[in-house]
């Protein structure tokens, strides 16, 4: 295939990964079959086999491709907050605000990483997309270190675990009602920050 072919390949790729991401969202990868997607979608079955070998290839680049949109979403904040107070509110009314605008999106991301448990397919994809992540968070935590002047006193793996762990609890919160999780979320990120880059 010419190099021209190929771009597009993968541009129709993205364009059906961006279609297919709401019927993944709502169903969760058990209850998703490619069939299930065609029906939600204007495109039709045949379609999806063409440019997906199977369902796992379709749900890891639609995960991939939201996910490849997520790392970059607060890329704005550091390279504008002035300050560690300006960076960490930021911070933490964003992270609120995505949970709360696309709670499907990443319950799916969430189901996802589970299944790589059991099927060894996904596992290297989500590992790639938990190393973005992190490179994400350490970037958030390095300009608020860096704003400080100080440097943080965990690994940038830690670090990751940490937000990441408030932010799925979050999730499952708001999933299940619970009006004050997004606050709760914004609230904890502001107060972990400088519990792990402590003030000089």
């Amino acid at each position: 295939m010419s190099r021209r072919q190929v771009d597009k390949f993968s541009e129709r790729r993205d364009q059906l990964a961006e279609a297919a991401l709401q019927t993944l969202a709502e169903l969760g990868y058990a209850r998703t079959s490619l069939r299930e997607i065609a029906q939600n979608s204007e495109f039709s079955h045949g379609v999806l086999h063409y440019y997906f070998s199977d369902k796992v290839d379709l749900i890891t680049h639609c995960v991939r491709h939201y996910k490849a949109r997520c790392v970059t979403r607060y890329d704005g904040i550091v390279a504008t907050a002035k300050t560690p107070e300006e960076l960490k509110t930021g911070f933490g009314t964003l992270l609120a605000e995505t949970m709360i605008e696309e709670p499907t999106m990443h319950r799916l991301w969430y189901d996802l990483r589970a299944q790589s448990m059991f099927e060894e397919s996904f596992r290297a994809d989500v590992a790639a997309i938990d190393e973005s992540l992190e490179n994400m968070i350490w970037r958030i935590v390095s300009r608020y270190a860096e704003l400080l002047d100080v440097e943080a006193s965990v690994t940038s793996a830690a670090m990751y675990a940490i937000f990441d762990g408030l932010f799925q609890q979050s999730l499952l919160r708001h999933l299940s009602g619970d009006q004050t999780a997004a606050n709760y979320l914004s609230v904890s990120v502001q107060q972990m920050l400088p519990l792990v880059v402590p003030t000089p």
